[in-house]
């Protein structure tokens, strides 16, 4: 069973109705990384309907999460923001296109979320705070805060402060939250006193957030929240997770959701994705550079425990050509990874690449060229034009420079020996060849004329793009037409 399945199977003895959570501060790019979850959670999702249940993705914007640091891609002046919530600092782009920081970041990934099919009912923490959602849990976690305390000393071993507070203030006066400290409470608000300073008084619609481990739990509640997939982190003995399940228990009287824990995913060569490092491949760049079943798949191949090393470079080719196997297998991956009915031609994601080039990405003539090559079926025009917008993109952003040419004309300075293996192996070249039987044609004719097969690639190379590489040759040569390459030979010394 495929591991979207297998928890399905488990979800649904315990209930045939689930709401599905998704968390994700929007501090910086939302990134794969940060994908992950959420198409975990769209997995889990589907496999339960195919299961015969019933699920809703909710979607929490942790938008009330402080800006922890000025991070790399931030001007000088966001040091003065620091600490303030996210949702109350101004856009970071100069040209303010958003109404806030929170929404800059948040609102390509939720366009991105529509594009790759992930039906999710969005909720801003800002707001579920302004409306009093959070009220009597901030009342609760308030009333009970040497309970909270002691739970949290237990499961971490952290000591806390005995005047410690499960609730962070926004200061009427600086606007931060994380320098702000609880010191008293009753039926109408908290008071508090910061750090700038200033002491005052805040309602409990919208004047400040529970801590982490406090307002994670309060939702599950508040949403009625029955599974959640989770980084690592918070999987961590004594994290986030195991003092959630008692504060749930203990104090708010709800039980915990059914955890999907999930590894990070890395680039390769770089480390663990993170919008504060910079380390990061937006979900916005990703869905304009690869179809967005591809973009799912990437994730709901490997199963959530397994850390994912993602190279968008070659590596991400051999994902692409697995998927392409597949989806003829129909294979259970695959059918999670649509997002609506595709039907694929049988011209590889490579071969396009190639054929793209050729001819300067303009469709009509890269159907001719295909065809000329031999492939046809009823949908080529259709899946062509689909999937070779992406195949430039994603030449253009990732691929490397081995990948890349054009095709050239005039005088190339060639040797004697060169152009003896280059007239026989003209001579030799027909139009009904097929690549394969093109391709093999080098190493006979470089064989009789005493050249090194390398040296005669090379030469071949050299007259058709201007360097001593390029695409596999047999099939090249027949995308440009074996008449077109004679003559290019014939007029290139």
């Amino acid at each position: 069973m495929h591991w979207a399945d297998v928890i399905a199977s488990e979800l649904i003895e315990i209930s045939s109705f689930h709401r599905i959570a998704t968390g994700i501060s929007p501090s910086g790019h939302i990134h794969l990384g940060n994908l992950r979850e959420m198409v975990t959670a769209d997995a889990i999702r589907r496999a339960l309907i195919d299961a015969g249940g019933r699920a809703e993705l909710i979607y929490i914007a942790d938008d009330m999460d402080p800006l922890r640091r000025r991070y790399p891609f931030l001007p000088e002046k966001y040091s003065e923001f620091v600490g303030m919530p996210l949702c109350n600092i101004p856009d970071p782009d100069p040209s303010g296109c958003h109404e806030s920081y929170s929404e800059h970041f948040l609102q390509p990934f939720l366009e991105s979320l529509e594009i790759l099919g992930i039906p999710v009912e969005t909720r801003r923490a800002s707001e579920m705070y302004k409306q009093g959602l959070y009220e009597d849990a901030i009342k609760v976690a308030l009333k009970n805060s040497e309970k909270v305390a002691k739970i949290i000393r237990e499961v971490t071993g952290r000591e806390l402060e005995e005047d410690w507070y499960p609730f962070m203030p926004i200061c009427e006066k600086c606007g931060r939250i994380n320098t702000t400290k609880v010191t008293g409470f009753d039926e109408n608000g908290v008071y508090y006193s910061c750090k700038c300073g200033n002491s005052g008084k805040v309602g409990y619609k919208g004047g400040g957030k529970l801590s982490w481990r406090l307002d994670w739990v309060a939702r599950w509640k508040i949403l009625k929240i029955t599974c959640e997939p989770f980084g690592k982190d918070h999987a961590a003995a004594g994290g986030s997770y195991d003092t959630g399940k008692r504060l749930a228990k203990e104090v708010f009287e709800y039980p915990p959701p059914f955890p999907v824990p999930y590894e990070w995913i890395h680039l390769k060569g770089v480390g663990a994705m993170k919008s504060s490092k910079g380390i990061v491949i937006p979900v916005r760049d990703l869905v304009e550079t690869l179809p967005p079943e591809l973009v799912r798949y990437v994730i709901i191949r490997a199963k959530p425990e397994r850390h994912i090393e993602f190279d968008p470079s070659i590596g991400l080719l051999e994902i692409i050509d697995e998927f392409e196997e597949k989806f003829k297998e129909k294979d259970r991956s695959v059918q999670l990874s649509l997002v609506q009915e595709v039907k694929y031609s049988n011209v590889p994601f490579r071969h396009l690449i190639v054929v793209g080039q050729i001819a300067n990405w303009d469709l009509n003539k890269a159907i001719e060229i295909l065809e000329r090559s031999g492939y046809s079926s009823e949908n080529l025009k259709e899946d062509v034009e689909r999937r070779l917008r992406y195949c430039k993109v994603w030449l253009e952003k990732y691929a490397p420079k081995t990948l890349k040419f054009e095709v050239i004309s005039g005088k190339v300075e060639i040797n004697e020996e060169e152009k003896k293996f280059i007239e026989k192996y003209a001579e030799k070249l027909r139009e009904d060849m097929d690549a394969e039987t093109i391709h093999k044609l080098v190493y006979e004719i470089a064989k009789d004329c005493g050249i090194d097969a390398n040296k005669a690639f090379k030469a071949i190379y050299k007259i058709l793009v201007g360097k001593d590489y390029g695409p596999r040759l047999g099939y090249f040569i027949k995308s440009l037409g074996v008449d077109w390459v004679k003559k290019r030979f014939h007029e290139a010394y």
